[in-house]
């Protein structure tokens, strides 16, 4: 992929992650938030947070069945943009919803589950993103950093829980957005058992090798 294309795939990648945000305030300018604009506030910065989160997550699989490696290079882009709106998200919550109320919102947390795991998703998102940068990476040491990352999918878990208790009957979203993350976690299982077979494979055709240049050397000096 060319500079060119990359820039322009990225300005294209923030109008579309912007595109909710620029919604919101729309709507807060021409008070056109309905009944509730807190609850709309809400429903738009939580629901954009899960799809570019579960977007995020779409980019390795995108390379493992499809072979398609440029995605990849937005992988963090998406998750920094998840981070920003669940902030956002949060921020309402703790402003708006509950004025600084803390006893109200640790009420809150401690009570209704899909809080608990809100607040804990968006606590573990936290270290993720003060890691995104390639100054971390090369702090942590790419194996360590790789390993701290795996925290995304429990963490796209806790979001799809989220949503899924707080959702009211009769809305299919969260059912759409559970589906979407186990087809997700089932390529990764996928893949992940195909190249475990696939270093078995390779670990035992070099044991082979090993042996049979073992029993070579043997009969080619049987004094040794």
């Amino acid at each position: 992929m060319t500079g060119r294309v990359r820039v322009t795939l990225k300005v294209f990648v923030w109008g579309v992650a912007l595109s909710p945000l620029a919604l919101l305030v729309y709507r807060f300018v021409s008070e056109s938030m309905g009944a509730n604009p807190i609850s709309y506030a809400t429903n738009l910065l939580g629901d954009t947070t899960i799809r570019l989160l579960l977007a995020s997550l779409s980019m390795t699989p995108l390379r493992v069945v499809f072979g398609i490696s440029w995605p990849v290079y937005f992988r963090r882009l998406l998750g920094l943009f998840a981070f920003f709106y669940v902030c956002l998200h949060f921020s309402v919550w703790l402003v708006v919803d509950h004025f600084f109320d803390w006893h109200e919102m640790i009420g809150d947390i401690l009570k209704r589950p899909y809080i608990t795991v809100g607040m804990l998703a968006l606590t573990l998102l936290i270290p993720l993103a003060i890691t995104s940068t390639g100054r971390m990476v090369k702090r942590l040491g790419g194996r360590n950093w790789h390993r701290l990352h795996r925290l995304v999918y429990i963490i796209g878990t806790l979001g799809v829980l989220h949503y899924l208790w707080l959702a009211k009957k009769g809305v299919q979203d969260p059912f759409y957005y559970a589906g979407w993350l186990s087809l997700l976690l089932g390529i990764r299982l996928w893949d992940w058992v195909r190249r475990f077979a696939k270093k078995r494979r390779q670990d035992a055709a070099a044991s082979q090798r090993l042996s049979d240049s073992s029993r070579q050397t043997i009969q080619m000096n049987p004094e040794a």
